[in-house]
């Protein structure tokens, strides 16, 4: 299975754009959206070609491939003009014998070591958006904690970036080809 993952796209329709030509390109199975897609919230600026309608469009085109959860920014409202669903915050994947536990990380997932995860079998993935910043981990107990950084509003020095899981293991990259993070 190849599985491309990402967050916090925040209405950004350049970054969305970019994000979805590497998901064709990609002949990934599906894309994986950890939350904020439309909306660039109150504590970010105003990223650059921001244009939630367009995203809108360009994210509905790819309905039957997508698999979301709610970021902090995501509303009722967003999910009334989406013909797929994003309003659950927390979901659990089976993924090639693994049990994979996403959630956008505001709340659920925030602080995986202080116990606020469920119980997941050791070889667990624990994926989260929200910090903007890429990271890839593993607890003592063998659970991997990735998370993509931001498509549209990078922080911590890093570039727009997304993960990529294939063969078993991931990846994370920029929007722009280079490689970021990779599981060893």
């Amino acid at each position: 299975m190849k599985l491309v993952i990402a967050s916090d796209i925040h209405g950004c329709a350049p970054a969305c754009r970019k994000l979805l030509e590497v998901f064709e390109s990609s002949n990934a199975d599906r894309l994986i959206l950890l939350g904020d897609l439309l909306y660039h919230g109150p504590r970010n600026d105003l990223p650059a070609g921001y244009d939630p309608k367009a995203v809108i469009a360009m994210l509905s085109e790819h309905a039957d491939r997508l698999f979301c959860v709610r970021g902090n920014c995501d509303t009722e409202v967003d999910q009334m003009v989406l013909p797929f669903p994003i309003l659950a915050e927390t979901a659990l994947l089976f993924v090639d014998g693994r049990t994979w536990f996403a959630a956008h990380g505001h709340r659920a997932g925030a602080n995986p070591t202080a116990g606020d995860l469920p119980r997941l079998p050791t070889g667990s993935v624990v994926l989260t958006g929200h910090t903007h910043i890429p990271t890839m981990d593993k607890t003592p107990d063998g659970i991997l904690l990735l998370n993509p950084g931001s498509t549209s509003i990078p922080k911590g020095g890093f570039a727009s970036s997304y993960a990529l899981y294939e063969d078993g293991r991931f990846t994370v990259m920029s929007l722009d080809g280079e490689c970021i993070l990779r599981e060893e």
